[in-house]
This record gives structure tokens, sequence and C-alpha cells, in this order.
């Protein structure tokens, strides 16, 4: 929520500088990163459940603080915290634990789609929340919703042991790390991010040429409601035609075309809409099939493992768009992000031609054998 309207809250805060704006920004995909793999474990031992109840306690506290902060010190500590809470690939292992082996993989689809849904949607919402609440109301605001999961997650989630096999396999992580596929969905997951990121480290200033912030969600709503009546279209599709890999490298095409438009046009209100349209557009396609990949490529027993180590990799690409975002804001203005954006999403398409087609691997590998397929 914080995303379209945090940087030009946070250079408004004693001590900052377009440097620890962008840290501030990304040092929550940095902790999310050094968290996802210990939480992921230590849940294998205490029970899924737990450990996302202590990551949401946590992450309300780091927004609380950042909610009452007044410095840009202050904020990067309750960004941190919040970071810490570092529970996707534990919620990701637990549903894996909960679905059959025949339906897991529409299963974490579904939690692509989910993910990239919440990440649009609450760029809608967060200009509009900042009208009535301001900026810091937003970090209020989640210390709420952290509530309302903790009640879904006691009342309505239902516990699940996981299988012991499973757990005699932790040990193979450096396996999974040295697998091909696996490395080149982690590297692209990563890129996704760290382009994400980088872009709203500016864009949101880039904007207020043609919109004040609180007004900026009349651009973000139809740009989102037009984007997701074509993406899962195009997602049903690609699954049908198993044509998965030719989409995916599209849409990598249409996410760097997106930041040239921004790159090139960010004074042109039209443009710069078509930019968003198909910037959302090839994020939303994007952040649904690489969960998806990861669960259908990972062995049976070691997908907990491997979640953990894609969620590390799509942290570290916050932390590193945010602070690199920053540093060439900072040194060189805003069009050079754009152009970092670009160099990335370029060079991604050399690493997304080397990913194998879905089909042709196994979905449920039980030889144990990561680089099976």
């Amino acid at each position: 929520m914080i995303l379209p309207v945090f940087s030009v809250y946070a250079s408004q805060l004693a001590g900052a500088t377009p440097v620890l704006v962008g840290i501030a920004l990304g040092i929550y995909g940095l902790t999310q990163c050094v968290f996802q793999i210990p939480f992921g474990f230590l849940s294998d031992y205490v029970g899924r459940k737990k450990i996302i109840a202590f990551g949401l306690i946590i992450f309300a506290i780091g927004s609380a603080i950042a909610a009452l902060s007044d410095t840009i010190s202050w904020i990067i500590l309750g960004r941190a915290l919040q970071g810490t809470g570092a529970i996707g690939s534990t919620i990701m292992a637990l549903m894996s634990d909960l679905t059959s082996a025949a339906e897991r993989t529409k299963a974490m689809a579904i939690a692509g789609i989910t993910i990239g849904l919440s990440f649009s949607l609450a760029m809608l919402i967060g200009p509009l929340l900042t009208i009535g609440l301001s900026t810091q109301g937003l970090f209020w605001v989640a210390v709420f919703l952290s509530g309302v999961a903790m009640v879904i997650l006691i009342t309505l989630v239902p516990n699940c042991e996981r299988d012991r096999a499973a757990r005699n396999n932790e040990n193979n992580i450096f396996t999974l790390l040295k697998n091909p596929t696996l490395i080149h969905l982690n590297i692209s997951i990563l890129l996704l991010h760290a382009i994400f990121t980088a872009s709203f480290v500016v864009l949101p200033m880039s904007l207020q040429s043609l919109l004040p912030s609180s007004q900026q969600w009349k651009l973000y709503l139809p740009v989102l409601l037009i984007a997701f009546s074509f993406t899962l279209p195009l997602i049903i599709f690609a699954e049908k035609k198993q044509c998965v890999k030719l989409f995916f490298i599209s849409a990598i095409f249409i996410l760097g075309f997106s930041e040239i438009l921004f790159w090139f046009f960010s004074k042109n209100f039209l443009l710069s809409a078509v930019g968003l349209l198909l910037f959302f557009t090839a994020f939303s396609i994007l952040e649904a099939f690489l969960p998806s990949l990861v669960s259908k490529i990972a062995p049976k027993n070691r997908k907990g493992t491997a979640l953990g180590i894609y969620s590390s990799a799509q942290f570290l690409g916050i932390f590193l768009g945010g602070g690199l975002g920053g540093w060439l804001h900072g040194k060189f203005g805003l069009t050079h992000v754009y152009l970092f954006c670009v160099v990335l999403a370029f060079s991604w398409i050399m690493i997304a031609f080397q990913i194998k087609n879905p089909q042709h691997q196994s979905p449920e590998n039980d030889t144990g054998d990561p680089s099976h397929g």
C-alpha cells in the first residue's frame, strides 16, 4: 500500500536523502530475504502455524514503529522489522502440506495470482486511503490487517503435520541451490522484484507532474482493472495451450518495453497510462507463473525448502531494487532508474530462454533428484 506514496512521503522526513529513501523502501526485502529460510526451517520442527503467528506479531510491531516515526532512521528500523516477519515461504510450505500432489500445482498458481493481485490492489488502495489517513495511517492499517490475518490463521487454517520423509531431506538445500532450472527461476523472481521496487522509488514522483499523489488512484484504478481483465485469460490460455514459456518471455519483454515508455514519456499522461497498463499486466503474469513453475520442478519432499530459497531471492530483489533505485535517483536522476530497469529486463530475457517448458518437467518428482527432467 505504501509503494505509490512512500518515496514522496519519506523524502520529507528528517534526515532523508535519496539513498536513505531507497534503503527505507528496500530494507524490508533484505530482512525478508535473510529470515525466509530460517523461518521455513523452524516451521518443520515447531509447526507452520506457530511460525506464521510469530511472523505476524513481528510485522505488526514493525508497522507500529513506522507509523510512529518522524525520521528516516526510525522508518528504516520499522521497515526492517516488518520484513523480519518473513513467513512467505512458511505459508507456501503449509499450502504444500495441505494439498494433494495432484492439486498442488494449481494451488501454487492460485497463490501466485493472489500475490500479484494483492500487490496491485494494494497499490490502488494505498493512495485512496492516504486522502483520509495520511501515509503514516497506512502503517496502522498494516497493524490492523496483521491482526485480521492472525484471526484467520487461528480460526480457519487447518493444522497439518509435515511428512517425516520431507524433514529428512532438509539437508539437501545445497542440491536445490545447484539445480540449473531452479537457479534461473530464483534469478527471475529476484529480477522481477528488483525492477518492480526500483520503478516505484521514482514512479510516484514522475507521476506527480501529471497527478498529485492523493489523486494518482484515478490513474491506477482503470489501469489495474484493464490489466487484470487481460491477465487471467492470458494465464488460462497459456496453461491450456502449453505455451507458458512463450508467454513468460513475452511478459518480460512487455515489462521492459513499459520501462522504456516511462523513461522517454514520463510527462505524457496517455503514454504513462499505457506504460502502467503494460507494466501491471506483465508483472501479474510473471508473479503468477513463477511459484507454479518452482512447485512443478522442485522434488516432492523438498518443495518447502525450494520455496524458501525462492522467497529469499524475491525479497533480495526488493532490497536491491530499492537500494540501487535510490542511489541511481540521487546520483543521476529519475530517468536513469528507468534505464536501469530496461537493462535488467532485457538481460533477464536471455536467462529466461534457458528455462525449460514446464510440461517437460515431472510435476511430482519423487526421485529426490532436483535435476530430474
